[in-house]
């Protein structure tokens, strides 16, 4: 498992809108967020069958520990609550773009 400390993360920069890149023409990828969001899905879909698969070796008496088996449960369980938190906030704020077009 690959932790990393908090600083080794880049800091984060503020930049004016002035210096923000263009939006994606015709050539580029026309919808971004659908392609973090699909990412997003599937790397929870990804820990999900890690998880699956370390249960299933510590079921069968493979050479699994069960601290990796709990290890790999939670990563899946935290990453799919995640998940649905990021889903039930884009479903509200679609449902209040739809009540303010009313």
């Amino acid at each position: 498992m690959d932790v990393k400390d908090i600083v080794q993360f880049p800091p984060i920069v503020l930049r004016p809108p002035s210096e923000l890149p263009a939006p994606a023409g015709p050539t580029g990828d026309a919808h971004p967020f659908a392609g973090v969001l699909k990412s997003s899905i599937e790397e929870v879909n990804n820990l999900q069958q890690k998880a699956e698969a370390a249960i299933s070796a510590l079921a069968t008496g493979e050479k699994a520990s069960l601290h990796d088996t709990m290890i790999a449960m939670e990563q899946a369980d935290l990453s799919f609550r995640m998940m649905m938190q990021v889903r039930n906030k884009i479903v509200d704020a679609y449902q209040e773009i739809m009540r303010m077009q009313v």
